[in-house]
């Protein structure tokens, strides 16, 4: 195996994943947030709501191009850069991308045209309607996506077959409500809404402090406030939920993420800060909060979490149990169709840890000829780089927290304080407006980078998952990407600008229109007034 490749296309794939979140969770977001906006409108009629419906919507669809954009090219990249993942696992992974692009995709990508240009084409209803269709749309894209995601974090509902050498699906409802896909899901649509209801809430704050388009504004902060408090306390919560699903399909991932070393006493503590050192196994200046981690990862006081040590020990009678496999799996593909009915059952008994033995393939061409060195070494490849999930885990936690407060600041004001805000939290507003983006992903690199050496974990090593490509191909290919997806972010980011520095466009028309109306609902209320009085 040449670990140039390996380490270049995984390099490729982050950097086009993480491009590709800078657009998905403002999709996902600001659809909500504008159905929601226009659903006020049809039931107000206020034209304000209109605009509001409109102006986000602009920003909206300058963002879902961009992540449409480059959003296919990853799906291109799983037959391009990571052949063998697709050919052993194509079964399942294959069928929620394939669902999502004719559900999802379709869905969104039919009625975006409708929302933009249907304005004085259809009723009040029907567009407002259309508009939740493209909110429901963009959350099914990502929900398909997710379940295929979760799938590689937690593979169930599939096993592999020794006659295809690939591993089939046996039960898509498995699959489909995967806990760890269900919690994923849940968390990112709720990251999502929460990063529109604090870019909302951001622009709208600095329209504000110049003074411009005050009504919008304030009736924005209100909506996203509301919405983002929601949302931020539904990402710790599933956050937590995630954490406890690790307990029992992620070991390894939910110990360096806390640096465990050794498995403690139950419950484990918490370490609140501190600084690892993978080469000597431990966690200096560590600051414990007793208990907190038991309770987060097993719901109990007396369930042990294993630390690293004792897992990669038990990464090494894997891979032990995996080289039988593997042996007998090479006498059934010898055999073909009459294979040993006492090999068969010894593969069975052992199939579940033949991922394992292919850790010995980065040592070794035949993993049966690995020595005891080489199994020790490739168990110790099973524990991921510890200090930057440790931090990058805090970070986004920290930040979480922030968005609570935050949001529950916004929602007092305006719901108490008749909408108005002093001047300091209207510029913390705007200051913090790409921190969601820094928490997004900071949580998906836990999630990618704390599954690794796996790319289905415990099932297909990274290193196995490459195409036979040159170092020279995949370093153009990822050079060409970074120029390109970096153009696109620049025009993304001028775009946004430009309308955000335009600000809303005001329909004369219709704002006069309902002045005149109102002013005559408060006439004819009046009128009415008069008749029933009775006279002094």
């Amino acid at each position: 195996m040449d670990f140039g490749i390996v380490e270049l296309s995984r390099l490729q794939f982050a950097m086009t994943a993480m491009y590709h979140f800078l657009f998905v969770p403002l999709t996902l977001g600001l659809s909500i947030l504008v159905a929601i906006m226009e659903t006020v409108y049809v039931m107000t009629n206020r034209p304000v709501w209109r605009q509001m419906t409109k102006f986000w919507a602009t920003l909206f669809g300058i963002n879902f191009v961009l992540g449409v954009a480059t959003g296919i090219t990853m799906e291109f990249q799983f037959g391009m850069n990571w052949s063998y993942y697709s050919h052993y696992v194509g079964d399942i992974f294959g069928a929620p991308l394939a669902i999502e692009g004719l559900m999802a995709f379709f869905l969104e990508a039919t009625f975006v045209g409708l929302m933009f240009f249907g304005w004085d084409r259809m009723s009040k209803t029907a567009h407002a309607i259309v508009t939740w269709l493209v909110a429901i749309g963009s959350n099914f894209s990502a929900l398909w996506i997710l379940i295929a995601n979760g799938w590689m974090q937690n593979p169930v509902g599939a096993e592999f077959n020794p006659q295809t050498m690939r591993m089939e699906m046996t039960d898509f409802f498995a699959v489909l409500f995967n806990e760890v896909a269900q919690a994923k899901f849940v968390h990112t649509v709720s990251a999502g809404y929460v990063t529109a209801s604090v870019f909302v809430i951001g622009v709208s704050a600095w329209y504000l402090l110049k003074g411009r388009h005050t009504e919008l504004a304030r009736r924005s902060i209100t909506v996203a406030a509301a919405f983002g408090l929601a949302s931020a306390f539904s990402v710790v919560i599933l956050g937590d939920e995630s954490g406890y699903s690790a307990t029992h399909s992620q070991k390894m991932k939910l110990a360096a993420i806390e640096a465990m070393w050794e498995t403690h006493e139950p419950p484990a503590a918490f370490n609140l800060t501190g600084f690892p050192d993978q080469e000597a196994r431990e966690t200096h200046y560590a600051i414990e909060v007793p208990w907190l981690m038991g309770l987060i990862g097993t719901r109990s006081l007396n369930t042990e979490i294993p630390g690293i040590n004792d897992l990669v020990a038990q990464a090494q009678d894997r891979i032990r149990s995996g080289l039988i496999a593997y042996d007998a799996l090479m006498h059934i593909r010898e055999a073909r169709d009459a294979a040993d009915p006492a090999i068969m059952a010894k593969f069975e008994q052992h199939s579940g840890d033949l991922g394992f033995a292919f850790l010995l393939r980065k040592y070794v061409e035949d993993p049966r000829t690995a020595t005891e060195a080489q199994i020790v070494a490739a168990a110790n490849d099973t524990v991921p780089q510890v200090w930057p999930l440790f931090w990058a885990f805090r970070i986004m936690v920290a930040l979480g927290l922030g968005f609570i407060a935050t949001m529950a600041y916004f929602f007092w004001r305006a719901s108490f304080r008749q909408m108005r805000y002093p001047d300091w939290a209207l510029r913390l507003a705007v200051v913090m407006i790409p921190t969601p983006w820094i928490a997004a992903e900071m949580g998906w690199f836990v999630a990618e980078f704390g599954r690794q050496p796996w790319t289905v974990d415990g099932i297909l090593p990274t290193a196995m998952s490459v195409s036979a490509l040159s170092i020279t191909e995949v370093g153009l290919t990822l050079a060409g990407f970074i120029t390109f997806y970096t153009v696109l972010f620049i025009i993304e980011m001028g775009l946004m600008r430009k309308y955000i520095l335009k600000g809303p466009f005001l329909d004369v028309a219709e704002t006069e229109a309902w002045a005149r109306s109102h002013a005559a609902r408060l006439s004819g209320q009046h009128s009415t007034d008069a008749l029933t009085t009775p006279a002094e």
